[in-house]
């Protein structure tokens, strides 16, 4: 089993910087959130997730729900990612990995954070949880749809 919040858990509150600015977890109760932990900015795979969610912008939006990357860089090397793809999910920089520790999303490779999805609900309830075993794969714009479907809004 996965270390870290189940489903049915409470989602430990964090506050990081971000590309769209300061974000705490507690102030967006009331709407769902998708936390999408990831290994490294301009990585082969997490480029190819990250320019996935652009180029389904429209679907991304009709996810209802906030939905940021966190990953263990830091804000210039988000900035960086976000400029050179056109990204449009914002990046939390996480370069301590407290956050991800706390969900269970620290890998053993460099650079520490695992890929894994979670959905938490508008009380600050996990009631999504998808670790990636090896990481060469991502959830996409369909599949985050489809799970978020069994979160009530």
């Amino acid at each position: 089993m996965a270390k870290g919040p189940q489903p049915g858990d409470a989602a430990p509150d964090f506050e990081l910087d971000g590309t769209a600015g300061p974000f705490h977890l507690a102030e967006h109760r009331g709407r769902r959130v998708v936390l999408l932990f990831y290994p490294g900015d301009n990585t082969p795979v997490c480029t190819k997730q990250f320019c996935s969610y652009r180029d389904n912008a429209p679907a991304m939006e009709e996810l209802d729900a906030i939905v940021v990357g966190i990953s263990k860089q830091g804000l210039e090397s988000h900035t960086d990612f976000i400029a050179k793809h056109g990204l449009t999910v914002p990046l939390l920089a996480d370069s301590d990995a407290k956050v991800a520790k706390s969900y269970g999303m620290t890998g053993i490779l460099p650079p520490g954070t695992k890929r894994g999805v979670v959905i938490v609900d508008s009380e600050g309830t996990v009631r999504y949880r998808h670790d990636h075993l090896i990481g060469i794969d991502f959830q996409t714009v369909d599949e985050l749809r489809e799970a978020l479907a069994g979160v009530a809004k």
